[in-house]
């Protein structure tokens, strides 16, 4: 049986590079736009090259966003800095809908009580990442996700975020920003990042001739499947109710997948990427079940 971990508070922590960056610039500009809560690391900022780095960052890409001069700057880098989000609350139960506040600064309705407090500090630090990057940093990615975006990628994130004039809207935005899948164990595919949203991580079940090398679209199909459920979860007021052994379907008479919930069992509490809520596991329902080729396409960024 799965049972919430209450000690855990997640929080964003943001590997930034850059060439010749000033420490106190960089505290300016997080203190300015984070606001309170966020800090800047100044025990591991370094004023030197890491040659770490270019691994740590191409193991962090997602998606097709990095461009040559995003790897340059990453090779080039003389600096590295640390950004902490402050710890975000949990809360007892998922229930994203529990009250509606209307955020006037912002534009846009959020849910009151401690989620509401997750995905404003989710979408502070996607505000303090763009910000930094035009402030003369030249690379970021979430050590708590695992997740690397091109330049033009995180910008473009940033700005849709401070466009977003709903809280669903801002929900799927900080999806794309946050959320890293899919990563492989075997058979298992799961995602990395939804406890920055303070939801659930998604795994899925497949069942493909070559695990070792599944085609482009097999890829696509489970993850857009995953992202289904992740995003349903984020979304829909149906999903505080889900109980174990309920089924999941993209359509009506589509393939049924059976829900059930599991503690995060591939990180140990003290790391960043450990999620307190579990994760949704998606298993097909009966005799093992293709990921459809054809799943609903939905906003994407």
């Amino acid at each position: 049986m799965f049972e919430q971990n209450y000690d855990v508070l997640p929080r964003h922590v943001l590997c930034v590079l850059g060439s010749g960056l000033d420490l106190r610039t960089v505290e300016e500009v997080v203190g300015r736009v984070g606001g309170s809560g966020f800090t800047v690391d100044r025990d591991t900022f370094r004023q030197v090259h890491d040659p770490r780095m270019p691994r740590s960052f191409a193991a962090c890409l997602m998606d097709d966003s990095f461009d040559e001069s995003d790897e340059e700057a990453v090779e080039m880098h003389d600096s590295v800095v640390y950004v902490l989000s402050p710890p975000m609350p949990q809360h007892i139960a998922f229930n994203p809908r529990r009250h509606v506040l209307v955020g006037e600064e912002h534009g846009y309705k959020l849910p009151g009580g401690a989620w509401s407090e997750v995905i404003d500090v989710s979408r502070r630090t996607l505000e303090v990442a763009g910000a930094l990057l035009r402030s003369g940093a030249m690379a970021v990615k979430n050590e708590s996700s695992g997740l690397a975006h091109g330049r033009d990628r995180w910008l473009f994130l940033a700005d849709r975020a401070a466009e977003a004039t709903d809280w669903v809207g801002l929900a799927v935005v900080l999806f794309d920003a946050w959320v890293k899948r899919p990563l492989a164990s075997g058979n298992l595919l799961s995602s990395c990042g939804m406890h920055l949203l303070g939801a659930p991580d998604v795994e899925l079940e497949v069942d493909w001739p070559t695990l070792e090398r599944p085609s482009g679209q097999q890829v696509g199909n489970a993850v857009a499947l995953m992202d289904d459920l992740a995003l349903y979860l984020l979304a829909e007021d149906r999903a505080m109710t889900i109980s174990d052994g309920e089924g999941f379907r993209l359509s009506p008479d589509g393939p049924r997948w059976v829900l059930e919930r599991h503690p995060c069992h591939d990180y140990d509490e003290e790391s960043f990427h450990f999620n307190p809520y579990g994760y949704w596991r998606l298993t097909p329902d009966g005799p093992p079940t293709t990921v459809p080729a054809d799943p609903p396409v939905l906003p994407r960024g």
